[in-house]
């Protein structure tokens, strides 16, 4: 595992992300493409609940506690509970650029962490190496959702004129 490079790639996706989040109106932060989508809103807030109760947690759990049980999370069920698209937009969006720098420097301060180090659970077998590889896949994951977030904004603000020219997407 490239260590340095996935560490530069959670400080990166963390820009990215913070990028594709400013300058959006209210409106367009709200704006679901259809029933079953996110908005934008909604992933900056689920990127902050996984950045606090999700990732770091149990990556700490398996490398320095590997008998305790992963803390209950529900990144689904919170969107609706914890109403993200009620919420504002900057707020959230600062919370996750905090929490993230959080995590940054918890990791940088990981001495000599054995990735090899697991636990299993019910999730089954997960090692300190896979659940960091995981926590940067999952930026991604949510940078391509919230690129796609973008181009249904601009279909929806270019009508009627269709964005064919532009290329198959």
């Amino acid at each position: 595992m490239n260590y340095e490079f996935l560490f530069a790639q959670l400080e990166q996706h963390a820009r990215a992300i913070e990028s594709l989040a400013r300058g959006i109106s209210t409106e367009h932060a709200r704006m679901k493409p259809n029933a079953d989508a996110w908005s934008i809103l909604e992933v900056i807030n689920h990127l902050y609940d996984e950045e606090q109760f999700d990732f770091r947690v149990r990556l700490d759990i398996i490398l320095h506690h590997p008998a305790e049980p992963f803390p209950p999370i529900n990144p689904t069920g919170w969107v609706i509970e914890k109403k993200y698209n009620e919420r504002d937009l900057e707020t959230s969006l600062q919370n996750f650029m905090n929490e993230r720098a959080k995590s940054l420097r918890w990791l940088s301060g990981l001495h000599a962490p054995n990735w090899e180090s697991s636990i299993t659970n019910q999730f089954g077998s997960v090692t300190a190496g896979e659940m960091f590889c995981a926590w940067v896949a999952h930026d991604v994951l949510h940078l391509r959702q919230l690129v796609e977030l973008h181009y249904a904004l601009v279909q929806q603000n270019a009508a009627p004129y269709v964005l064919e020219y532009a290329g198959e997407w």
